[in-house]
């Protein structure tokens, strides 16, 4: 039986000039570099709170 991991569609959306550094670490940590990227991500809570973190500079596309 083969158990489906969640993932979340996330994208940047607002740009990180301006905020504090740990923000921007957290936006590269979740593999943005660019404006209007979208990554796929695995749902686990480690992902989850650093959305929560920079929740203002990043939408959630869908849920899978």
């Amino acid at each position: 039986m083969a158990t489906e991991t969640k993932t979340l569609r996330i994208k940047y959306t607002k740009s990180a000039i301006g905020y504090e550094k740990d923000q921007k670490a957290t936006i590269a940590a979740l593999g943005f570099t660019k404006l209007n990227q979208t990554r796929e991500l695995q749902d686990t809570p480690s992902v989850r709170g650093m959305i929560r973190k920079v929740s203002h500079l990043v939408v959630i596309v869908e849920s899978k």
